[in-house]
């Protein structure tokens, strides 16, 4: 089965409407894509759980807009990113942005190759062409000079003028997904004009049971009892962090993850989960206050034998 038949088997499961997963399946169809681009479909290592917040997405998807995944830490932005461009089988380019990106490094720019000066692409530029989706990853952290190259990419136009060269169409299947944090070192309003090209999700915070089935779907064999114990000390650390009794740099669910295989591979789950989530605060007064959350759920000398069923063990 390929990635994106059992990703969409997934989605069927947690009840995602019919009508929109039908509509996905057809633009899959009327949208072949070339063989030299499959490498390009994400292949996801997580699946987001949330029906609403897929049921908006692949709604705006179809529509032909383009989406912006804002919220805090932890809720799952580029997971439903990488998902989206899976469900619908597109290429994807990730654009990380930061504060010294120019249009260049999005468009493309001039090089020097073979005795001659040739145009040598940017993602954006590709992803223009190929019809795929681009993931403009943390977009609030790039200057305003620079972004305003996109405006006509992501709006009516939807063209790229490359002085000195043609102007591109894009693709008509062609998608662009921002994702934003707030409040990062570095990161700053989004202009007007720019954000009146999107539509916006505020990212929900992942539920309990949510968690579990995360928890589940990538530790099948991790002992049930501990699933909920897991899944309730990262809503610990959370309503911490929304207290401002700690800082976000505990709130890692992929440091959480990270913690369970060093378990499986016979750490401790005290000193797994300091290397996972603990040490991640380098004040020692914040990192007692999440040791100590962590013992509430969580012996320190608990082994792999009462975590993880041997039986169905994989290394």
């Amino acid at each position: 089965m390929s990635e994106t038949s059992a990703l969409m088997d997934t989605l069927r499961q947690e009840g995602i409407s019919p009508d929109l997963l039908r509509a996905v399946e057809e633009y899959r169809t009327a949208h072949p894509l070339a063989e030299a681009l499959r490498p390009r479909i994400p292949s996801p290592a997580f699946v987001y759980y949330g029906r609403e917040v897929w049921e908006q997405a692949l709604a705006a998807l179809l529509c032909g807009e383009n989406l912006l995944l804002a919220g805090g830490k932890a809720t799952g932005k580029n997971v439903l990113a990488e998902n989206l461009a899976a469900a619908f089988g597109r290429p994807a380019w990730d654009i990380s942005f930061h504060v010294n990106m120019d249009a260049a490094s999005l468009i493309g720019m001039d090089t020097f190759e073979g005795g001659q000066v040739k145009f040598r692409p940017g993602p954006v530029y590709r992803c223009a062409q190929s019809g795929g989706f681009g993931v403009l990853d943390e977009i609030n952290m790039a200057k305003n000079e620079a972004l305003a190259v996109l405006h006509a990419v992501l709006d009516f136009r939807r063209a790229i003028d490359v002085p000195g060269y043609e102007r591109i169409p894009l693709a008509e299947e062609t998608r662009f997904i921002a994702t934003m944090n707030y409040g990062y070192a570095g990161t700053r309003e989004l202009n007007e004009a720019l954000t009146s090209r999107f539509v916006v999700i505020q990212m929900p915070t992942i539920t309990e049971e949510n968690l579990e089935k995360l928890l589940r779907t990538q530790f099948p064999d991790l002992n049930s009892k501990y699933v909920r114990q897991f899944a309730l000390l990262f809503l610990d650390l959370q309503k911490k962090c929304d207290s401002a009794e700690i800082s976000t740099k505990a709130l890692d669910l992929r440091g959480m993850l990270d913690a369970l295989r060093l378990m499986r591979r016979g750490v401790a789950a005290g000193a797994a989960l300091d290397m996972g989530i603990t040490n991640k605060a380098f004040d020692s007064y914040e990192q007692g206050l999440i040791r100590d959350a962590i013992a509430a759920r969580i012996p320190a000398q608990l082994t792999a034998a009462k975590l993880f069923d041997y039986s169905s063990l994989r290394f």
